[in-house]
């Protein structure tokens, strides 16, 4: 069975922006299958590309702007030079404080979703908490925005922020059906963006429920946004404990 095990790599950001190529060996001895791209960090795509092959490692998908508006043709060839089939992103907290806002990001989500086709690849949607702490005639902006959007859009929970918006990330998780393919994997408090992340089970999110509710998820993906553990420790000890659960 393959290792469906990702990294995010803004989980080592700094880190990545002094040397990348170095990080990303870490990350493979770690045991990780794949990583989840965030930043090239000055390096041309295929150099980045012939590290991960060389490494092993499976470029699971990459968080990259919409491609829409004019800055799309130069999203799409950096990301195809970089063998991405689907690219992820979010909206702004302040596009769901309004049912316009909401239907106009995605707008510009949907035009991504007909740009990246035409380069073979696909777009995901990644939400924080907003789009749970707001709702609009008994939905949440979350809802809303799903109904919104182009079918082929596929989905990528984080249950932590989900968890932090105030939803059931295990019951969210199983109500997506087969759009969800990624989920992201965390723990601590849950209760705002400034919290400091914790090893899986010293939280409050049910990880081993939001792994296995779903089985359309096709990678599980450890994300640290910041914690007062060591960085490569926290990030091998999440390793160790997904390998149990998958």
């Amino acid at each position: 069975m393959p290792n469906l095990i990702a990294l995010q790599m803004w989980s080592l950001h700094d880190e990545a922006g002094r040397d990348l190529l170095g990080v990303l060996e870490r990350v493979a001895e770690i045991g990780y299958g794949g990583v989840e791209s965030y930043d090239l960090y000055g390096h041309a795509p295929k150099v980045v590309r012939a590290r991960l092959d060389g490494l092993g490692l499976e470029l699971c998908s990459s968080h990259a702007p919409f491609p829409a508006g004019t800055a799309a043709t130069a999203i799409l060839d950096t990301y195809a030079e970089l063998g991405a089939g689907t690219l992820v992103w979010s909206l702004e907290p302040d596009e769901f404080t309004t049912l316009d806002g909401i239907r106009r990001g995605a707008e510009r989500i949907n035009e991504a979703v007909g740009n990246a086709a035409s380069y073979g690849m696909r777009i995901g949607y990644h939400n924080h908490f907003a789009e749970f702490r707001n709702s609009f005639g008994g939905r949440s902006a979350y809802q809303v925005l799903l109904a919104e959007l182009d079918p082929a859009v596929v989905l990528e929970l984080d249950a932590y922020w989900a968890q932090t918006g105030g939803v059931d990330p295990v019951g969210l998780a199983a109500s997506l059906g087969e759009r969800l393919e990624y989920v992201h994997l965390k723990d601590g408090p849950a209760q705002g963006m400034d919290d400091q992340l914790v090893p899986y089970g010293e939280g409050v999110v049910d990880v081993a429920g939001v792994v296995r509710a779903n089985p359309s998820v096709r990678w599980n993906i450890v994300e640290v946004d910041r914690s007062s553990y060591e960085r490569f420790w926290l990030l091998k000890n999440c390793y160790e404990r997904l390998v149990e659960l998958v």
